[in-house]
């Protein structure tokens, strides 16, 4: 459930008969101690076991969200993001290193190529100038707009440039050190923190797109909501994908990585399929959102 006194929130309902949970673990985007934060959003990250008989299978990282909306507040969209982005790295962490295979739905209230949109399918983004409401590409104007700060979060948060949590190091002071003042001891902390941080973003995941966006007939975009104000793609399911070995050996073995291979998805439409049954929602679909749906194998 959100925080605040919002009566949503989000779910992941799965089969008994077909997976064992491992661990849960809810995302509060909402910190009291980080003024950027106040925010009543949320994510929702699991670990799931499938019950296969005679066969170790990897676990199943299934994270899903709903990022804020606000068009403008890009800053706060991209640090929920590493939020649940540091969350998965925690929960989906294996011990030889590696990440077992992920699935990471939702409404992330941003579009196809935008910034934050090509920072989860390209694992990096460089935000040094980028103005605050063109992060989710939702407006086309960005007059009067400031740009996003560096770095964009607080070091309290506790998350890495690398959308990881960090490490805390606590720095230790001898007593004959006590004749430093408050002040001296701020700068000193100040000049390390500028030194380390860069306007670049990374994440660790290999993540594709069950959808590709448009229509490969038409090219006519694809849409997950459509109302009054707009027809958009804003939902997506994105999973670690099969990467094939980039080694380049003759007769070098396909590496699977990931282990998740998409076998079929859901039709979407157009925008102007939906204008044709009033938009969403209407007397057949309650929601002012499509659903999303994929079939995925997971490789042993």
């Amino acid at each position: 459930m959100r925080t605040g006194r919002k009566p949503d929130g989000c779910a992941i309902c799965f089969k008994h008969s077909k997976f064992s949970l491992l661990s849960v673990n809810p995302v509060e985007f909402y910190r009291p101690d980080v003024p950027l934060l106040d925010r009543d959003n949320v994510g929702l990250v699991l670990l799931l076991q499938p019950k296969i008989p005679s066969a170790a299978s990897p676990a199943i990282c299934v994270a899903n969200t709903h990022l804020l909306y606000n068009p403008r507040r890009g800053d706060i969209k991209l640090t929920q993001l590493a939020m649940l982005l540091a969350e998965i790295s925690s929960v989906a962490h294996q011990k030889d290193g590696s990440f077992c295979p992920i699935v990471m739905c939702g409404d992330f209230n941003s579009v196809p190529g935008s910034p934050l949109y090509s920072f989860i399918k390209e694992g990096k983004l460089n935000y040094e100038g980028l103005p605050i409401g063109k992060v989710s590409g939702q407006e086309q104007s960005s007059r009067g707009q400031r740009i996003l700060s560096i770095p964009i979060w607080p070091p309290n948060l506790g998350i890495s440039q690398n959308c990881v949590y960090e490490v805390q190091q606590v720095p230790k002071v001898e007593k004959t050190d006590s004749d430093l003042t408050q002040t001296e001891l701020d700068k000193t902390e100040a000049l390390v923190t500028a030194e380390k941080v860069s306007s670049n973003l990374q994440h660790h995941f290999s993540l594709s797109s069950v959808y590709s966006h448009y229509f490969p007939d038409t090219g006519i975009p694809e849409v997950t909501t459509c109302h009054s104000r707009s027809a958009i793609t804003v939902d997506y399911i994105f999973y670690s994908a099969e990467k094939e070995d980039v080694s380049g050996q003759p007769g070098a073995e396909v590496a699977l990585v990931g282990g998740l291979k998409l076998l079929a998805r859901l039709s979407l439409l157009t925008e102007q399929d939906l204008w044709t049954v009033n938009g969403l929602p209407n007397e057949n679909n309650s929601s002012d959102h499509l659903p999303l749906l994929a079939k995925f194998r997971l490789e042993l």
